[in-house]
C-alpha cells in the first residue's frame, strides 16, 4: 500500500494505509483470513505527506517490506512522460494545461521534499525492521545510492543495465508478472522476458494481478526447461529475499503452504490450496 500523499491539486490523491492496515489487523485477529498476510509500504518521495504517514506505523504493524518510489517525471518509470500524459489525462481527463500544471507540480516537490523523505524512508524501514526495496531504478548509480541504503531488492528496474547491477550488487530483481505475460512493459522499459533470458530475474510480482503469478511462473519454467526454477520466482526466491525462513519451500518444519495445480493447453488451472496444512480452497 501507497504511503506519501498528495492532497493538493489538480492530480491529488489521499492518504489510506493507515485506516487499511487497521482493518487487515482486525480481519486477522478475527481469524477470518485464509493466509498469511503481512505490509508493504510502496514509500512515494515525491509527495507531501510521507513523514507523517510513515510514523502512524511501527514494529507490531509486521511491515515486511519498504519500497522507496520516486515518480517524479523525466526520470525512472516515466522517462518518457508521454506516457504518463497518456495515463493522467486517460484517467483524471487532465487538460493539456492542467497535465503541465500537474508535471511542474510534481517536479517543484521532488525539489523541496525528495531528499528529506528518502532518508526519512529508510530511517523508518529500520525502525520497522523492514526489508528495503529499491523502486524503478533506471541506471548504475542509482542502484549504487539503492545499495548504500541496504536496498535487498530492485523493483521493476526499468533497464537492462539496472538489473545488471543490481545482479552484480546482490540485490535481487523483481519483475512483475503482468509484464511477462504481456511480452513487454506497459511504461515502454526493458521486458520481463528479455531479463528472465539474460538470467537476471529473480522474482515475480503480481503488480496488481495476482492470478498472474502462477501463470507468469509458469511460463518461466518452460521457458527456462526447469518448472522448479520458475515456480520458485514466487516461492523460495521472495521468501529467501524477505527473510521469511518457515516458508517457501516444501521441507520438514516448513509451513506447509502449499497448490496443486494442473496444465491445460501449457497453462495452469489451480485446483486446490492449502495454508499452514490446512486446505482453504
Amino acid at each position: 500500500m501507497r504511503v506519501g500523499s498528495i492532497p493538493t491539486g489538480r492530480g491529488r490523491y489521499l492518504a489510506y494505509a493507515r485506516g487499511l492496515a487497521r482493518e487487515l489487523w482486525a480481519l486477522r485477529e478475527a481469524d477470518a483470513l485464509k493466509i498469511s498476510h503481512f505490509l508493504h509500504l510502496r514509500a512515494e518521495v515525491c509527495s507531501e505527506t510521507l513523514e507523517e504517514e510513515m510514523a502512524e506505523f511501527g514494529p507490531e504493524d509486521r511491515v515486511g517490506i519498504v519500497s522507496l518510489m520516486d515518480h517524479t517525471p523525466g526520470q525512472r518509470q516515466f522517462r518518457d512522460i508521454t506516457k504518463l500524459a497518456d495515463y493522467m489525462k486517460g484517467k483524471h481527463a487532465l487538460s493539456d494545461a492542467e497535465f503541465d500544471a500537474h508535471v511542474a507540480q510534481l517536479k517543484a516537490l521532488r525539489e523541496a521534499n525528495g531528499d528529506r523523505h528518502e532518508a526519512a524512508a529508510v530511517r523508518e524501514a529500520a525502525r520497522y525492521g523492514a526489508v528495503l526495496a529499491s523502486h524503478d531504478d533506471t541506471t548504475e548509480a542509482q542502484v549504487e545510492t539503492s545499495k548504500g541504503y541496504g536496498v535487498a531488492m530492485a523493483e521493476f528496474p526499468t533497464t537492462a543495465e539496472a538489473a545488471e547491477a543490481s545482479h552484480a550488487r546482490g540485490i535481487a530483481v523483481i519483475m512483475g508478472a503482468p509484464n511477462l505475460i504481456r511480452g513487454g512493459s506497459h511504461s515502454g522499459n526493458v521486458a520481463a522476458g528479455e531479463l528472465a533470458e539474460a538470467g537476471l530475474l529473480d522474482i515475480l510480482s503480481s503488480d496488481y494481478v495476482p492470478s498472474a503469478l502462477l501463470l507468469a511462473a509458469v511460463k518461466l519454467g518452460q521457458d527456462w526447461g526447469c518448472m522448479a526454477r520458475g515456480l520458485a520466482t514466487v516461492t523460495a526466491a521472495p521468501a529467501k529475499a524477505v527473510g521469511l525462513q518457515d516458508r517457501g519451500e516444501i521441507a520438514p518444519g516448513k509451513r506447509a503452504d502449499l497448490i496443486r495445480f494442473d496444465l491445460r493447453g501449457g497453462a495452469p488451472a489451480l485446483r486446490a490450496v492449502w495454508s499452514r496444512g490446512n486446505r482453504v480452497a
